[in-house]
């Protein structure tokens, strides 16, 4: 700390030495008594002497600011601190300002002169307001101590060296694009651990630290009361309870954020200096419904199709926004009757408004019937649990005991007919009906009387129907693949077997097995890949089946279902109709006709989507690392869709999870960096693809383009990237016409052939960070699109 007050110190003689003019100039600070408005010709008010940060108005509105703090580098100017987030003040008329008088504080005053925010500083010496090179606003006096300074009230994000503390937390924004605070908190509880809460309109939980779930904060303590965290430029947090995690992208020189995102989730971000885009390089959750409140009251979180649905009789409130969650589709009355209806499966957490034990299912419905507060229970079979639910609230699937949910709904809703609104967002539910409390308990004892006579039937056919199926029962080890199979359809070998023709027509195969083409009952075509290897083709499984209900994008194959049968493991996926890139690509190359030149900029343009999406945008951050031709199928509009996921991982929050167990890939696609035995992210991919790209513009193997001595394939892609590097420098552009694929004709877009060439050079760069992320290279490719 001495260390750093001596170099303060030492700033502050240099700007003392330096003309007031020349200060307002260099935006360096700010001067005691110094006053700027909203309507002054520029936002800014002051830059961080590295650049890298800007403070000053931030439009948030038609004629509404705040006073902020931003990424001078990033494409959106991404806010990293707000003083006003939640009072903007007026466009005209309004000011910052630092008083001369009294305290000497900095303030944001309205049109009116009205206080919106002030730092409160007391001490009289206070004399000057930096932007420091960490992002940290600081008021200082001419010693150069910190009287205050914005790291001790973040709003939603952590800095790199920012701390975070007891008396400090982030508190999400209110919805994407807006500054406002939102529902989520982060910060230390009463127990000195690091937490996630829900703060809604209707109830307060906290939904992490969850002890079912180890793979973060599973070893976190609360015998430290320090309460201290903090994210270092590397990418790594640590904090007293023993919260550890770290980005994907470890030790690399890039611009961080910790952000507590309006969704919930918490987030850390890297900046690619190049296009300014930030990507996810770690996250808390990768399931989403892990979180409290995303989906609002009277709602499951479902995954799929859509994140949210509403619960049967409640119709959504806000489209837009499922925060807000459903309503009840008819007012309930006084004298109202209600019957119930049964969603097996999911769990509609907590808020309970009674609770028994060991009592029948007639007895529980008796008591939520009896209750006005009571609008759901659940009941756990076996041992006779009664959830009587006063509110429903974070409803999702459990993986914990069999649970059911018994909604208590109008009678006039179940004998009316279904809407085509209603049908869109309610759950598959059965339907029963609530009878009287006589008729449950003679029902109960007519079943306790039949019981004798039929259990011995019961038996027998139980009997004959397990030794019937037990030489075709899928082993299932584990109760993923029952969640799995609610999404997907589950077929059987024999099924595969007969729908193949007992795997008589291969479309391909590669290192993880075979892909047959198909024909399903319904005389749906289908591509069947057999994985071959049963240990490591089984984790690979595992691995594509634990994400594939969240990948949702027109680049990207559609999985429809799945085997898991004894030693068995297949995936069963779309059909495309015209195969792979590279047999259309590479074979026949003297035979038309050829693949145009529209088309394959347009696949060029579809791979990068598909890719930016599994980069950035789904809900796992995943990396292909196999992205070639032969994983490139193009569907009978030559659309592309990126194939092959039995190879994906996912990138793990462990450390030791940053790099794969083993290399994959295929030889001439593969980036340096599995050779140098250095954490595998997004941007091997992008190595990957930079190599595709060469190949769509030439319409050759990069490996055949360059003869080397010694045979090593990797070398023709770098000295193909530098012979290009020479070319691009000229601004003659003569030498595609010999470049571009000859079978074209010269029948090419010049400027997007340049642009394809341009981005590939930079895409097969040895430098991993000089690379473009994958979402910068959809923009640059959209940018020529006619």
């Amino acid at each position: 700390m001495a260390m750093r007050e001596i170099y303060i110190s030492t700033g502050l003689i240099s700007f003392l030495l330096m003309s007031s003019a020349a200060l307002a100039s260099d935006q360096s600070y700010l001067a005691r008594g110094s006053t700027i408005s909203t309507q002054d010709d520029t936002t800014t008010i002051l830059v961080s002497p590295n650049g890298a940060f800007s403070c000053g108005f931030y439009k948030v509105a038609t004629n509404a600011f705040t006073f902020s703090i931003w990424f001078s580098r990033s494409s959106g100017k991404t806010v990293a601190w707000t003083a006003n987030r939640d009072a903007p003040v007026n466009g005209k008329g309004s000011k910052l300002t630092f008083r001369k008088d009294g305290n000497g504080s900095l303030a944001l005053l309205d049109y009116d002169g009205t206080t919106v925010w002030s730092t409160n500083t007391t001490a009289s010496r206070a004399n000057r307001a930096m932007l420091l090179d960490t992002g940290d606003l600081v008021v200082m006096d001419p010693d150069g101590h910190h009287l205050w300074r914005s790291f001790d009230s973040p709003t939603d994000t952590l800095l790199p060296l920012q701390p975070m503390t007891r008396n400090t937390k982030l508190v999400s924004a209110s919805a994407m694009g807006l500054l406002y605070s939102g529902s989520y908190t982060f910060y230390f509880n009463r127990a000195h651990v690091l937490s996630l809460i829900y703060n809604g309109p209707q109830v307060s939980s906290v939904y992490w630290p969850n002890t079912y779930d180890e793979s973060w904060g599973g070893n976190m303590t609360t015998y430290n009361s320090s309460q201290y965290g903090i994210l270092d430029q590397k990418g790594q947090f640590v904090a007293s309870d023993n919260l550890h995690f770290e980005a994907s992208d470890l030790d690399q020189e890039v611009m961080r954020r910790l952000t507590l995102d309006y969704d919930g989730n918490l987030r850390l971000y890297s900046l690619d200096a190049t296009s300014g885009n930030w990507s996810v390089s770690w996250m808390a959750f990768s399931r989403l419904c892990q979180i409290h409140g995303v989906c609002g009251i009277n709602s499951l979180c479902t995954y799929r199709p859509e994140p949210c649905s509403c619960l049967e009789g409640y119709e959504i409130v806000e489209p837009s926004d499922w925060s807000k969650g459903c309503r009840p589709n008819i007012k309930s009355t006084a004298n109202q009757d209600f019957a119930f209806r049964k969603l097996p499966g999911p769990d509609l957490w907590g808020y309970d408004v009674d609770y028994a034990e060991q009592v029948p299912l007639w007895k529980c419905r008796e008591m939520c019937l009896g209750n006005d507060n009571c609008h759901a229970f659940g009941y756990l079979n076996g041992s006779g649990q009664c959830h009587l639910k006063a509110l429903l609230i974070s409803g999702k699937n459990i993986r914990g005991p069999y649970i059911d949910i018994y909604l208590k709904i109008p009678t006039v809703v179940l004998t009316s007919q279904e809407s085509p609104s209603r049908i869109k967002h309610a759950c598959k539910v059965t339907e029963i009906e609530a009878p009287s409390p006589t008729t449950f308990k003679f029902g109960y004892f007519l079943s306790s009387a039949l019981t004798l006579l039929v259990i011995e039937v019961t038996l027998i056919l139980v009997g004959c129907w397990i030794v019937h199926k037990w030489e075709r029962r899928p082993e299932i080890t584990d109760e993923g693949y029952t969640i799995i199979s609610s999404q997907f359809r589950r077929f059987s070998y024999k099924e595969l077997q007969k729908a193949t023709k007992c795997f008589q027509e291969e479309l391909g195969s590669g290192g993880s097995g075979a892909v047959y083409k198909g024909v399903l009952d319904d005389e749906r075509k289908v591509a069947v890949k057999k994985l071959k290897d049963v240990i490591q083709g089984e984790q690979e499984f595992r691995s594509e089946l634990s994400v594939i209900g969240r990948i949702y994008h027109m680049n990207l194959v559609r999985i429809w279902g799945f085997c898991a049968e004894k030693a068995h493991r297949l995936v069963v996926s779309e059909f495309v109709e015209n195969g792979s890139l590279d047999r259309v690509l590479f074979e026949n190359q003297n035979l038309s006709p050829v693949l145009q030149w529209s088309q394959r900029y347009n696949i060029a343009l579809g791979v990068a989507k598909g890719l930016a999406y599994l980069h950035h945008e789904c809900l796992e951050w995943i990396v292909h690392c196999d992205i070639k031709p032969e994983n490139i199928l193009l569907d009978e509009n030559f659309e592309p869709k990126i194939a092959d996921f039995g190879l994906v991982k996912l990138l793990g929050r462990g450390a030791g999870a940053q790099m794969l167990s083993r290399v994959h890939g295929t030889r001439g696609y593969i980036a340096p960096e599995w050779a140098l035995n250095l954490p595998i992210t997004g941007k091997a991919d992008v190595y990957s693809y930079g190599v595709v790209l060469l190949e769509l513009v030439t319409g050759m193997r990069v490996s055949t383009q360059v003869v080397v001595g010694d045979g090593e394939v990797e070398m023709a892609v770098r000295c193909s990237a530098e012979i290009l590097k020479e070319q691009m420098a000229s601004k003659d552009r003569s030498w595609l016409l010999e470049f571009v694929d000859c079978r074209l004709g010269g029948d090419f877009d010049y400027s997007q052939a340049a642009m394809m060439v341009k981005i590939a050079v930079s895409c097969v760069e040895e430098e991993r960070r000089r690379r473009p992320s994958m979402s910068h290279v959809v923009e640059a490719l959209l940018s020529l699109v006619e």
